[in-house]
């Protein structure tokens, strides 16, 4: 008898452990993974070599290396870290960003794609090698022009024709390589810091920034006030010195207080010098829903703009009064733009009026050379009609010869847009320091299309334009 119910116990005990192990085994296992005291799945995770990610031209900016001592077999290495931190990100032992997030399936072969064609041709999964459509002289080009300045910022550089981007920069950066070790306290110290210093090395300006975009939303504007047919470029538009905000005792001014030209120019002209006064009464005209029609072709307000890294949709601001109609009309309020928008939108201009969606992919392939995916450049939004467009180009081309950049190259048409914010009435602190530029070039038939945006430029505004040059003649050299 007592037998009996020791053999019963038992059974009742194996179920109950049978069944323990099922629901372990079923239905906790993403979470045992997860938990970061397991380390079965990092040892895994860097038990064979991760694909490389390199650039158009072939150049390697991360790649796999053997680690010789502890568990972990291989390690992520970095050889041009702080020139390309904003495009590859980092792999640390509990953090990705970048591309290393973005095309982590694909870089470790864990994408059941990849995976499965790696097993048909040798019959062992590999991690692939991602190519970007980054050019090694451009992105180096961007980096070093704005490094030179020693002001936070961006730049960015993109094919019109296609939308591959050709450039991504951001300064103050960090090197990757840092954050890729496997001593844990290192690890936690070095992140603690950079996450500490502020200015901001962790972040990507050029994807997740948001700024005043100043006098470059003059392009959405003149592009609104040009559908609208009540515009042609030679319509003559008012340009006082300064213009009165409806409903209230603050005034927009011009530089140096005066009016452009004879107070009655051309939109051609307006454009040409930033009138400020003329694009905010050509706003009030229009109206914000104009205006808001025309930015979000331009690509404002979208959340769905992936390179495949996420990016932050710009902004134009909804529910406006007048007041607040005329300041959005010349890139104050509450606008506000990444330095990726900054490039979207010569790029838009430059390519008749369709905007290329951006990307940062050209392939993939197999350690064998075989590719698997090749990017496929798809149109992202028609902005304007081509006609319209050609207009733009022709008054953003006008504007540069007439000095107001510092973006003209020698020997080359380029059309440009540039911006210095003034302090304006708002309630953004930080609303008058930073100078932009957008360009294409060149103009006649476009390559490349640059948007860059230094932070705090004060007097020294006027190098945005140099860096913006640097990168457009890297990108046609």
């Amino acid at each position: 008898m007592p037998l009996r119910h020791v053999a019963r116990a038992c059974a009742v005990l194996l179920f109950v452990l049978l069944g323990h192990v099922t629901l372990v085994q079923a239905f906790r296992s993403r979470a045992l993974n997860a938990d970061p005291r397991n380390e079965r799945p990092l040892i895994a995770r860097y038990d064979q070599p991760r694909g490389s990610i390199l650039t158009y031209d072939g150049t390697p900016v991360a790649v796999s290396r053997p680690d010789h001592g502890g568990p972990y077999r291989y390690r992520r290495v970095y050889p041009r870290g702080q020139e390309y931190a904003a495009v590859t990100g980092h792999l640390s032992l509990h953090r990705s960003t970048g591309i290393e997030r973005a095309q982590d399936g694909v870089l470790s072969g864990e994408d059941p794609k990849i995976k499965l064609r790696s097993l048909v041709k040798d019959g062992a999964a590999a991690g692939a090698d991602v190519r970007l459509t980054i050019h090694d002289r451009v992105q180096r080009a961007a980096y070093q022009a704005l490094a030179a300045t020693k002001l936070a910022g961006a730049a960015v550089a993109i094919n019109p024709a296609t939308g591959a981007v050709l450039a991504l920069a951001t300064y103050p950066t960090y090197d990757p390589g840092v954050l890729a070790g496997f001593d844990r306290e290192r690890l936690a110290e070095v992140t603690r810091r950079l996450r500490a210093d502020k200015a901001e090395p962790l972040l990507n300006r050029a994807l997740d920034r948001l700024y005043p975009p100043g006098s470059t939303f003059t392009l959405v504007t003149t592009a609104a006030a040009l559908a609208s047919r009540e515009y042609t470029p030679t319509a003559h538009v008012s340009a006082p010195a300064r213009l009165r905000l409806p409903g209230t005792a603050t005034y927009v001014r011009n530089a140096g207080d005066r009016p452009c030209g004879n107070g009655r120019p051309t939109l051609v002209y307006a454009l040409q010098t930033a009138c400020d006064t003329a694009f905010a009464a050509i706003g009030l005209q229009l109206g914000q829903d104009l205006l808001r029609d025309q930015a979000e072709a331009f690509g404002f307000n979208a959340a769905d703009l992936r390179i495949p890294l996420p990016t932050t949709p710009s902004r134009y601001p909804a529910a406006l009064d007048r007041a607040q109609t005329a300041l959005t009309a010349i890139g104050r309020h509450e606008t506000r733009v990444t330095p990726l928008m900054v490039a979207m939108m010569s790029a838009a201009v430059a390519n008749n009026g369709v905007l290329m969606r951006p990307y940062l992919v050209e392939e993939v392939r197999l350690p064998d050379g075989s590719v698997v995916n090749r990017a496929d450049p798809k149109p992202y939004r028609t902005v304007v009609p081509p006609t319209l467009a050609r207009y733009l180009a022709l008054m953003m081309t006008t504007a540069t010869r007439s000095g107001g950049t510092q973006v003209a190259v020698p020997g080359m048409r380029v059309a440009a847009r540039s911006a210095t914010l003034r302090p304006e009435p708002s309630r953004d602190p930080k609303a008058g320091r930073h100078a932009l530029v957008t360009a294409f070039a060149p103009a006649d038939a476009p390559e490349v299309a640059v948007g860059v945006v230094l932070e705090d430029a004060g007097e020294r505004a006027g190098e945005v334009g140099p860096v913006a040059r640097a990168i457009i003649e890297a990108a046609l050299s």
